[in-house]
This record gives structure tokens, C-alpha cells and sequence, in this order.
């Protein structure tokens, strides 16, 4: 007698990551609003910059009937509008080197008040990460990996690269 075909929804035993139970309604969610690449709600400071991104937040991706080119909708102060203008080439590149191709071909920016709608109203600094500790046998490995570089800042970046490394986890 065979035996049934596993469903994909399984799930292991054990604990799992919150990330990879919510990564799918994530998707949907984003999806929803147009995101067809998470990242860019995600990673939106890695992504622009930390001076675009305390300015603005991505509100929604419209694509057109013919499939050419993406409108971007973002979210601003009135005050920080016109600033935001004149960077929208900037972000435009940023966005689409995300995406990898020319998915974005225009750039809409949406204000709000800072204070007096309450459907408005929004917070643009991100919250700040916090520092996770590093294990010091992993630190020690790392400073040896790059230590025969001369130059510090790329002994900086390989080490830090080195530390991602060995501290992520098993997938």
C-alpha cells in the first residue's frame, strides 16, 4: 500500500522561525498593494538611504493596463515635499536596483500633516535596531579570516561579512 504524498504545509517539529510562518501573508499583503518584491517595504532604509527614508515611506506600487512601467507611491510631510522632488531620479534608481530591472518609471509622492488627521498621521524615523550579541569565538574566527588584509575598512567589511556568515542560521 502507498502511501499518501505529503501536503506542503507541513509542519516541522519543533520551533520555527516567526518569519518563515508569516512569510507567505507577508507576500499576500504586500501583493495586495502592489509589492511584488518585499524587500522594498522591508529594507526600505537599506534600500534609499536614511535621509530618503525619514523623509518618505512607500505607500503602494500601480502598475498600468499595458504592463510598462510602475508608478511608486510614496508617503511625505508637506514640508518635505519639495525636497523629496528633487530626489526622485535618486530614488528611482535606488528602487529599481532592487528590482533588479526598470520596474519603476514614475515617481508619485503623497502629503500628509504631521499632526491633525488621525488617518494621517505617520512616523517617519524608523525604529532603531537593536544590537544583537555576538558570540566571541565567532568575533575571534572572523579577525582571523580577515586578518591578512592590510587595508582597515575592507578588513572592517569582511570581517562583518564573516560574522554574518557564521552566525546565520541553518536553512
Amino acid at each position: 500500500m502507498t502511501q499518501a504524498p505529503r501536503s506542503p504545509t507541513r509542519r516541522m517539529r519543533g520551533f520555527e522561525q516567526t518569519a518563515g510562518l508569516l512569510k507567505e501573508r507577508i507576500r499576500a499583503a504586500g501583493e495586495v498593494r502592489g509589492f511584488a518584491v518585499t524587500r522594498l517595504l522591508t529594507q526600505w532604509t537599506e534600500i534609499v538611504g536614511e535621509e530618503i527614508a525619514a523623509m518618505a515611506l512607500p505607500v503602494k506600487v500601480g502598475y498600468s493596463r499595458d504592463g510598462i512601467g510602475a508608478t511608486l507611491t510614496l508617503l511625505t510631510t508637506g514640508a518635505r515635499a519639495p525636497m523629496l522632488e528633487m530626489q526622485k531620479p535618486v530614488i528611482r534608481d535606488k528602487v529599481n536596483a532592487c528590482y533588479g530591472y526598470s520596474a519603476i518609471s514614475r515617481i508619485v509622492i503623497t502629503q500628509t500633516s504631521a499632526s491633525g488627521f488621525a488617518d494621517g498621521q505617520v512616523a517617519f524615523t524608523p525604529a532603531p535596531k537593536a544590537a544583537r550579541p555576538v558570540d566571541p569565538a565567532v568575533v575571534a574566527k572572523a579577525a582571523t579570516v580577515a586578518g591578512g588584509v592590510h587595508d582597515d575598512g575592507l578588513r572592517a567589511a569582511l570581517e562583518a561579512l564573516a560574522q554574518n556568515i557564521l552566525t546565520r542560521s541553518a536553512k
